[in-house]
């Protein structure tokens, strides 16, 4: 019984140092739970002074590597913070020259589009440029082709009239081609007499001869100028020179038309007085060339002059 009671104290003694702080342990101890408590409390103090150990050695084993931890931390932590300033940095710069990209993108377009306009314009103006260039040697190819025709007849017609005239001295008819024209021209004294219109026979044989050229050159057009020198002329007929070159000039266009059948729509007749002298009028022989008629063989230009008024429209 007295053992039962101890060990009820005991586990009393316990609970009531479970329930209750801890206290200093009791001085010389008479009873039972004193003495008890101070068996229990040297006991939970050897535990607690052991864990208080252990505990701190766990603090500064903690302590030490929350140390180290933190300057692994900070580290990281400015590591990272460096990484992402430098991320920002970059993702700035990025959406800088996507911006950029994207205003080049743009020009590059406009200007592809400008330039692909540019090139069709210019393609289609040298289209024009070239079917104008090719119509235009056309056209020169065209008059080219009717020029090496005129001056092929002009050269024939040349040879034809000199040919037809060599009975004839040099002073009295001279043939020569200039201006794209054959010019004949007959002295005075070989068609008429001083101061006359009416041809001599002579000047008649050589009208003759050029009639026959004309009528087988039916594509000539006749201009007949009479020309004088500078001495005034006043006779019952005749008041001036203009009135004596013209008469001479209508003489010949008359007998051509009249007697040697050229077509009268082929002829025209000009009196030029002394106002287109060859030589000097000073001197006698000047005056000898001066009096003249010439007859001035063209082609026709009727051709030339179609193809000229169609490329006008």
């Amino acid at each position: 019984m007295k053992y039962f009671l101890s060990i009820v104290s005991i586990v009393f003694s316990l609970q009531l140092f479970a329930q209750f702080e801890p206290k200093s342990p009791v001085k010389d101890p008479q009873t039972f739970n004193d003495k008890s408590y101070n068996f229990f409390l040297s006991k939970r103090l050897k535990t607690t002074m052991n864990q208080r150990d252990s505990l701190h050695q766990l603090v500064v084993a903690f302590n030490k590597d929350t140390t180290l931890r933190g300057k692994e931390y900070r580290y990281l932590d400015s590591l990272y913070k460096a990484l992402t300033a430098k991320y920002n940095n970059c993702t700035e710069k990025n959406n800088e020259l996507k911006q950029q990209f994207a205003e080049m993108n743009a020009k590059y377009n406009e200007l592809m589009t400008k330039s692909l306009s540019d090139a069709e314009r210019f393609n289609n103006a040298l289209k024009i440029k070239a079917e104008e260039l090719e119509a235009r040697e056309k056209r020169l190819a065209e008059l080219q082709g009717i020029i090496n025709k005129q001056d092929s007849l002009l050269n024939a017609l040349n040879d034809a009239v000199k040919k037809a005239l060599l009975a004839f001295k040099s002073d009295e008819i001279t043939v020569e081609m200039k201006n794209g024209k054959v010019y004949v021209s007959m002295s005075d004294k070989l068609l008429f007499k001083s101061g006359s219109a009416a041809v001599e026979d002579k000047g008649l044989d050589a009208i003759k001869t050029l009639g026959d050229v004309l009528n087988k050159n039916p594509d000539i057009d006749v201009l007949i100028e009479g020309h004088t020198d500078n001495i005034p002329i006043n006779t019952a007929k005749y008041e001036d020179n203009w009135a004596l070159s013209a008469d001479r000039a209508l003489s010949i266009v008359r007998l051509l038309s009249n007697q040697h059948n050229v077509n009268p729509k082929r002829l025209e007749a000009a009196g030029r007085a002394e106002f287109y002298p060859k030589a000097s009028n000073e001197t006698a022989e000047g005056r000898a060339k001066n009096r003249r008629t010439e007859i001035i063989l063209s082609p026709k230009l009727d051709e030339l002059y179609k193809l000229i008024e169609k490329n006008r429209r």
